[in-house]
């Protein structure tokens, strides 16, 4: 049986017609984001510190740009500062309780192991959190467990994968952003997640010797042309001004997936506070009949993102789409339907 749902995006069958099984913002690509990427220079190596493209990113989020390092996807980083912290005194990892798998293979290179969040995240080690969470869109949950400063050998580290494509909720504050790692991906935002380049922002007082460390052990030019082209536009106001717009297209078409998921009689789970959501699929389709209908979903172009790696069996994690590929889905199930019948 093929694993056709346990990963996003393209897959052996090739891209699909309707791919629900990513959280990229559907809006996308961001057309000035494209022609920024066709008139990338190709023909040098970037800045090797990224002087200017740093200097923007601090600018657009209003820190010193000494803070600002530059990764080559979050995964990059993500198994970068593990690897600083476990050097540096890490003696665990927390996790929320549905998370990007990453953080967990990361921890498993360097033996550290996963204990339960509540009785270390205020503590020493390496802690994660996500807001809005994957796969389920929520708040975090963390927050008072770090109100106050964090302790010597204690890394907490936001990814804010989704945080642009929040559609609602009150987002996180300034004073919580400033006391934490801050991961960032901009081309979920920008609905291109086929180009890498990513970024992190430093608490404010982290030693400016552990940012030296930091930068030192990523790879040469770690972010390409192509990477320093989109998130330069991701720090352009015209840029930024097309993404406010995508957000009230992307929250029209939620409503829809929301109502389309109920006639089909999915149980959406609750949260959902970005550009997708988790739902549960009814009882007569889950273990064996759920492998065999999202193959057979997929063999109709229309790929759904299986929740089992993240702890959610029998639910299935669904990013907005247009109202088309909605159709396309309610036609599918349809036909799943009277077959099962």
């Amino acid at each position: 049986m093929l694993e056709i749902g346990m990963h996003g995006g393209t897959d052996a069958l090739g891209v699909p017609a309707h791919d629900f099984s990513t959280n990229r913002n559907a809006c996308g690509p961001c057309p000035m984001a494209v022609q920024a990427l066709q008139a990338a220079h190709v023909a040098q190596y970037p800045d090797p510190a990224y002087t200017e493209l740093r200097a923007q990113l601090a600018a657009l989020h209003g820190v010193d740009a000494q803070r600002v390092l530059m990764a080559g996807s979050s995964s990059e980083f993500i198994h970068r500062i593990t690897a600083f912290a476990a050097r540096h005194g890490a003696a665990c990892v927390s996790l929320p309780a549905h998370s990007y798998g990453d953080y967990t293979q990361a921890a498993k290179v360097w033996d550290l192991p996963i204990a339960p969040r509540a009785s270390v995240a205020a503590g020493a080690g390496l802690h994660w959190a996500c807001e809005p969470s994957s796969p389920l869109g929520q708040a975090e949950d963390v927050w008072p467990l770090w109100h106050a400063p964090a302790p010597p050998s204690a890394w907490r580290v936001l990814d804010c994968a989704y945080a642009p494509l929040r559609l609602s909720g009150a987002p996180v504050s300034a004073a919580q952003l400033a006391a934490v790692w801050q991961v960032w991906t901009p081309n979920k935002a920008l609905g291109m997640t086929g180009v890498r380049g990513a970024y992190a922002i430093a608490p404010a007082d982290v030693p400016l010797q552990a940012l030296t460390q930091l930068r030192a052990m990523a790879p040469s030019w770690v972010v390409g042309a192509h990477g320093v082209a989109m998130l330069q536009a991701w720090c352009t106001p015209a840029v930024q001004q097309w993404l406010a717009g995508s957000l009230q297209t992307l929250q029209a078409w939620k409503t829809q997936l929301l109502a389309l998921c109920e006639a089909m009689g999915w149980e959406v789970l609750p949260g959902a506070a970005a550009n997708y959501l988790v739902a549960r699929w009814p009882a007569a389709w889950q273990g064996v009949a759920m492998q065999q209908a999202l193959e057979q979903l997929r063999a109709q172009g229309i790929k759904l993102r299986d929740c089992c790696s993240f702890g959610l069996p029998g639910c299935v994690r669904l990013g907005v789409l247009p109202p088309a590929s909605q159709h396309a889905l309610r036609q599918a199930w349809e036909r799943l339907q009277g077959v099962q019948a």
